[in-house]
Parts: C-alpha cells; structure tokens; sequence
C-alpha cells in the first residue's frame, strides 16, 4: 500500500536547445523554484556540453 505525496516536488525533464533530445530526468520544488530550469550539461546526441532547459512533458 502506497502513500501519496503530498509535496510541491514535481518530475521534469530536461531537454537539449540545440537537437531537442529528452537527456536527463530531475525532481523540483515548484514553490521554491517557479521559473524555468536551465543547464548546461553534457548532450550524448551532440557529443557536447549543451543548454537543457526544463519540459514538463515526459517522454
């Protein structure tokens, strides 16, 4: 039996600027942070250091 979460923490993904792939998979606090996510981390489709920003949308 499961309990649910009653927690302002919400999945995201963060998604490549540059070829639009889905890379890595993050929790947030949606009170504390209200704007979006950005990184730069690495991209295995681009092979580099690229900006992801977050999407709500899971793939």
């Amino acid at each position: 039996m499961s309990k649910s979460k009653k927690t302002p923490r919400i999945l995201i993904a963060l998604v490549c600027s540059v070829c639009g792939a889905q890379n890595y998979l993050t929790e947030k606090n949606k009170t504390n942070t209200p704007d979006k996510l950005k990184f730069v981390k690495y991209c295995r489709w681009c092979k580099k250091k690229t900006e992801h920003k977050e999407s709500t949308k899971l793939k």
